[in-house]
């Protein structure tokens, strides 16, 4: 059986949210991430009720040479019909009416409660959006890390591999944004986004079937994932963590053969202007966005520092995006994501 107090607000969660002048505290929110993936996604609404349903080009119509006299073949592009799934997180706060009686600052507690909801789903969205897999959970979505999952797949030449082996390797991703590249979905006449509904006073049961009444409020996060042109990302993955703090992994080299490789690149506009929409299916505007862990982003802050007179490259330049700094590679952004991972198997 559950224990109540590790899963509903109670006195002693107020008690300790305050002052000694009875009035809420501030909470220090040490969990909090720093993972803005959510918020450089572009997001559409799916075109399929809860699916959406894009056509990849797959194969071109053979032409030939004509001669006077001949006909001419048929022929005809070939096409695959990609299909990609919402999922939805939720979460219940449950707080005692009767704490209302004895606690006037109960609607601060109830916000500081909100937004710890709040954090934990945007961490659970960005982890989905990374790593999550539908296939081995129907209930959930495919983020990015199972579409460039293998060397040899058709993904696969959009994978760098920087040579790492075992379980202790990350990635580098360039994710380019866009409606024909990558975004995020929601269901069909819904709406993007965190979705809080106030319940009220509501009759519940507890633990032993005893009536009692609560209030109540959910939050729901209805959303999913699809790449239009996987060639538009690119994963940079077996980087040996360790070996990578120790110095002896070149960074910029790995990064420098995924931004040749990611189509259309030097056309792409990286975020001076937004992101675009082009619908050509090849060189659409979009926007580039560099993601790493802290540990990576350290090294190529380190790296980047001139070694002598010899070296004199610039390899990260600040920029002004969205009216903030933020560090970048050719133009792009690079960002810590937090819900990279430093232990991932090596790709093969």
């Amino acid at each position: 059986m559950a224990t109540i107090g590790n899963t509903f607000l109670g006195l002693a969660d107020i008690y300790k949210g305050k002052t000694k002048s009875g009035q809420v505290a501030d909470i220090i929110n040490m969990l909090r991430q720093t993972n803005p993936i959510l918020e450089d996604a572009v997001t559409r609404e799916c075109n399929e009720g809860k699916q959406h349903k894009h056509t990849i080009l797959s194969g071109l119509p053979a032409v030939t040479w004509g001669k006077l006299y001949q006909g001419i073949p048929n022929g005809k592009a070939q096409r695959t019909q990609v299909t990609d799934s919402t999922g939805f997180v939720e979460g219940r706060s449950t707080v005692d009416a009767r704490l209302a009686e004895v606690e006037p600052n109960l609607g601060a507690f109830r916000l500081q409660e909100a937004q710890a909801y709040l954090e934990s789903m945007s961490q659970e969205m960005a982890r989905a959006v990374m790593y999550e897999n539908q296939d081995s959970n129907p209930e959930k979505i495919t983020g990015l890390a199972p579409r460039y999952n293998s060397l040899t797949a058709e993904t696969g030449s959009q994978i760098i591999d920087g040579g790492g082996t075992g379980s202790d390797n990350t990635s580098i991703w360039f994710v380019t944004w866009g409606l024909d590249a990558t975004c995020m979905i929601y269901p069909k006449g819904s709406h993007a986004g965190i979705m809080r509904e106030d319940h009220g006073k509501q009759r519940v049961l507890d633990a032993n079937g005893n009536a009692y009444y609560a209030l109540e409020e959910t939050f729901r996060w209805h959303a999913g994932v699809t790449v239009n042109d996987w060639r538009k990302n690119c994963r940079i993955a077996n980087i040996d963590v360790s070996t990578m703090l120790a110095g002896s992994t070149d960074l910029y080299d790995l990064m420098e053969d995924a931004y040749y490789q990611i189509h259309g690149i030097r056309t792409l506009d990286n975020g001076a202007n937004g992101v675009g929409g082009g619908m050509d299916g090849n060189f659409g505007r979009g926007r580039t966005v560099i993601y790493c862990t802290k540990n990576v982003l350290k090294i190529l802050r380190r790296l980047a520092r001139n070694g002598g007179a010899s070296d004199n490259y610039v390899r990260l330049e600040p920029r002004q995006i969205a009216g903030q700094d933020v560090l970048t590679y050719e133009g792009m952004p690079i960002r810590q994501l937090d819900q990279i991972v430093e232990t991932e198997a090596q790709i093969t």
